[in-house]
């Protein structure tokens, strides 16, 4: 639909104080004015909304400040990572990595020491669940009953536990 002159001329009108108005909402000044133009495009695109008893200003600074939660949270939305598996571990890396690399080197030969010297009804499912296969996946690869197989690789986290209790 196309804009009539005095709606169109009170968006004009309005700039200057939606800038100010844009900046106390974002601090900062490329974000304020991405905010005037998405409130002034919407705006215009609900001019047939706008009824002439309606205080203006009131109305398209209520335009704004809802583009600007509404962004405000889909920029929170897209910065959450939900972790969905099933064990919820969350891993840390160590910034210094040079310094560490010969430590977890040995770290890791160690683990597979441990884990290499169970028996194979042990070290099969542990492995396959370090690879990040699911209980289930482990289950129905080896034929195996779900519980068998979570007990499995709790036995094989206890005895590595008890084997690196000095990694600690």
């Amino acid at each position: 639909m196309k804009a009539t002159a005095t709606f169109t001329q009170n968006i004009l009108s309005m700039q200057n104080e939606l800038r100010s108005f844009a900046m106390k909402l974002t601090c900062d000044y490329e974000d304020a004015n991405d905010l005037l133009q998405d409130t002034t495009l919407k705006a215009l695109d609900n001019e047939d909304k706008y009824e002439q008893e309606t205080n203006f200003k009131g109305w398209i600074y209520t335009i704004m400040r809802n583009i600007f939660i509404n962004n405000y949270r889909k920029n929170l939305r897209d910065q959450t990572f939900v972790d969905k598996t099933d064990n919820q571990y969350f891993l840390n890396s160590s910034s210094d990595l040079a310094v560490d690399s010969m430590e977890s080197a040995y770290d890791v030969k160690e683990m597979n020491r441990v884990v290499n010297s169970m028996p194979k009804e042990y070290r099969i499912p542990f492995s396959m669940f370090v690879a990040g296969f699911k209980y289930r996946e482990i289950s129905d690869k080896l034929n195996l009953p779900i519980g068998t197989v979570k007990s499995r690789i709790f036995f094989t986290r206890q005895k590595l536990q008890t084997a690196l209790k000095d990694f600690r």
